[in-house]
């Protein structure tokens, strides 16, 4: 088993040598090393690292609009399910006057919104 692993190689031409720029005009990617002639991709160091750049232009993700926003006059709804109505007398009125006093309702400009169980 050891003798056919030391005699493992990858079959011809399936590794392919890497190639060489820089090293004459005879090589095929001597003088600008396949980067084309001038311009900032051309320059060391000159890619554009950032997958939202857009040459300048304001990015897309800063032209577009934040998620949501808070209402400043929004109203606060305080839910009340019918079944803890079923604590009051039977046949008594039932006003926030009478939701305060059980302490269903607290804060001062609320909303109240009878929800079925």
């Amino acid at each position: 088993m050891s003798a056919i692993l030391s005699r493992l190689a990858p079959p011809p031409g399936a590794r392919r040598a890497e190639k060489r720029v820089g090293r004459g005009v005879g090589s095929g990617l001597g003088k600008t090393c396949g980067r084309g002639q001038k311009g900032q991709k051309a320059r060391h160091g000159g890619n554009i690292g950032k997958l939202s750049f857009q040459g300048g232009q304001t990015p897309l993700q800063r032209r577009l609009p934040k998620r949501g926003f808070r209402v400043p006059f929004a109203v606060e709804t305080v839910p009340i399910n019918v079944g803890v109505l079923d604590a009051f007398p039977a046949n008594s009125v039932v006003d926030e006057a009478a939701l305060r006093r059980a302490r269903l309702v607290q804060g001062q400009d609320v909303r109240i919104k009878i929800l079925g169980d």
